[in-house]
């Protein structure tokens, strides 16, 4: 699994979101979620801004850049 998708599972759980309900709150695909959570892909940039704004962090500390 990657830094992105090791902090954003931790981020959905801490919500208490499945995949499904992010995916809903977000627009971005369930399916890239979860590939995104397991390290298969990476997201693009406005999937990144999206996700940061939503749980309200630094894309830098989704992408592990920062702590």
């Amino acid at each position: 699994m990657s830094v992105f998708g090791e902090r954003l599972k931790e981020l959905r759980l801490e919500e208490n979101l499945t995949l499904r309900q992010l995916s809903l709150k977000t627009n971005i695909n369930k399916d890239s979620l979860s590939r995104c959570e397991r390290g298969e892909r990476l997201p693009n940039l406005d999937e990144i801004v999206i996700l940061a704004k939503f749980f309200k962090v630094s894309a830098d500390y989704l992408c592990g850049l920062e702590d």
